[in-house]
């Protein structure tokens, strides 16, 4: 018992899997690996350690004659978070090929996590209705949160929104969870709402709820209800200091319009991280402060000794783009690798793109896309094609709609996104029949075009207006309202008419 003890404390203190080699030789010296609680030890230390090595903890697993359950679960667990999740459904099925265990309560989340990781919608509702056949942990919390968490990962927000309502007593953790679905899917209205019936079935949010509906007021514009989380947040000190929830608020005041209360609240922070600096760059860019978001590449090293990532210097390029500043755009894209050790990605060159589309340089643009040292994929694509309708290149605008069709592996949003660009190109050019072509072959292909969107918030509450819509309950008194409202603004123009004839006629018969 002492020796596997001493063992075990050993594995625990290595640093590397050359020291971790050395321990499981002297497992096998002392025997040990005939023990099974001991090697399933070893195999959790070597599968979840950052020091470890999860192909090595399956080859320390496949020389057990009878794991345990333990053993199971650890590398199912581990497999689930990992790069390959399907291997955690092999030893899932292994398990269930073992007469001498099964699954328990600890099992069935690591086997849902590993179908939302790889987005396996029938083999993660195989799992769920097995659990609610046998009665397997079908009341366990963990398992509820990760099925809610299947279902919204996998875009069956109906299906997680369901399942979350039949769960008693719900706590904050399977809250966030729904939360979270609704704004990764853009349902921002669902998402508020929900966030709201949180608060008053008394489950009081934490630091990731809090975050969450700060990202959902950002996606709507709903600066009221931003603000009521701001001042909930401040009356909580504890909460106040939190870097993320910092940096929801910098991202949210600024997508509202709030530039100067994002900078205030970016500047109160006590501790800023690369996120938060990112946040803050790109509301500069949204707002069209070129400088200070160029500025802030300097200062996040020199105040918090901050290197900017990817990002960061993505939202300086975007800032570029929004000022028309191609020089300056360039350089920072030519010089990301040599000053800040970052290869350009595919986003930093579409973005690159869309700067020269803007500043009327197609064929450079061009050149660009044909100089990437990786394959344009449909964003740089769109980014010319865009560039094409606003500068009449007909031409450019073929070659760019044939590229984002090969490249579109079937997106059937990006298809429809070129018919009907091209569609606009072609009627702005004057080219009618070809136009025409387009739109027949729109009609037979059954392309809907995106309808028109505005938001508005009144007193909290953000209400949404689609192009087409004739759902909304007072929708008649709308339409008096508008028709007042054009009555009116005739009566005003024949008035002012009226008027400035008369001052015409005496003008005229002035002596």
């Amino acid at each position: 018992m002492e020796a596997w003890k001493r063992c075990i404390s050993l594995a625990q203190s290595c640093s590397n899997m050359r020291q971790f080699k050395a321990i499981h030789a002297l497992f096998i010296v002392n025997g040990l690996h005939l023990n099974n609680y001991a090697i399933s030890k070893l195999i959790s230390f070597c599968a979840l350690s950052n020091s470890g090595s999860l192909s090595y903890a399956s080859l320390i697993f496949s020389q057990i004659q009878n794991p345990n359950l333990f053993a199971y679960n650890t590398l199912i667990r581990a497999y689930s978070r990992s790069s390959t999740p399907q291997l955690a459904l092999h030893y899932f099925q292994l398990m269930l090929d073992d007469e001498n265990v099964g699954p328990d309560q600890h099992t069935f989340p690591f086997i849902i996590s590993a179908c939302t990781n790889s987005l396996w919608m029938l083999l993660g509702k195989q799992i769920h209705n097995w659990v609610l056949k046998n009665g397997v942990a079908s009341s366990d919390r963990h398992v509820q949160t990760a099925l809610v968490r299947f279902y919204a990962e996998c875009c069956a927000m109906g299906d997680a929104r369901k399942l979350f309502d039949e769960i008693p007593n719900l706590d904050v953790v399977q809250w966030n969870v729904l939360l979270n679905g609704y704004v990764r899917r853009g349902l921002a209205p669902e998402a508020l709402n929900a966030f709201r019936n949180m608060l008053v079935s008394g489950v009081e949010p934490d630091e990731f709820c809090l975050t969450t509906a700060l990202k959902g007021c950002a996606q709507l514009g709903a600066l009221q209800q931003g603000k009521w989380i701001h001042e909930y947040v401040t009356k909580r000190k504890w909460l106040e200091a939190d870097v993320f929830i910092g940096t929801a608020l910098v991202d949210m005041y600024a997508k509202c319009g709030c530039i100067d209360r994002s900078v205030e609240v970016f500047e109160g922070m006590t501790k800023r991280n690369v996120f938060s600096w990112s946040a803050m760059i790109g509301g500069f860019a949204l707002h069209g402060h070129v400088r200070k978001a160029m500025q802030c590449l300097e200062r996040m090293q020199v105040e918090d000794g901050l290197r900017p990532d990817g990002v960061v210097l993505l939202g300086v390029i975007m800032a570029c783009a929004h000022a028309g500043l191609q020089e300056e755009g360039q350089f920072l894209l030519e010089n990301m690798e040599a000053r800040y050790g970052i290869l350009p990605k595919h986003e930093h060159y579409s973005c690159m793109v869309d700067l020269l589309c803007r500043a009327g340089q197609l064929d450079e643009a061009l050149k660009l896309i044909r100089r990437m040292p990786m394959k344009p994929r449909a964003a740089v694509w769109g980014a010319l094609l865009s560039g094409c309708r606003t500068h009449n290149n007909v031409d450019l605008a073929e070659l760019a709609a044939r590229e984002l069709l090969m490249v579109g592996n079937g997106d059937g949003t990006e298809e429809d996104g070129a018919y009907v660009q091209l569609s606009n190109i072609y009627l702005a050019a004057q080219k009618c029949e070809d136009a025409c072509r387009i739109r027949r072959m729109i009609g037979d292909k059954r392309i809907k075009t995106k309808p028109g969107c505005s938001l508005i918030e009144v007193e909290g509450e953000v209400n949404q207006f689609v192009s087409g819509d004739i759902s909304h309950p007072c929708l008649a008194q709308i339409h008096e309202m508008l028709d007042l409202v054009s009555l009116q603004h005739s009566y005003k123009l024949a008035f002012h008419t009226t008027w400035s004839s008369c001052d015409e006629m005496e003008l005229t018969f002035q002596p």
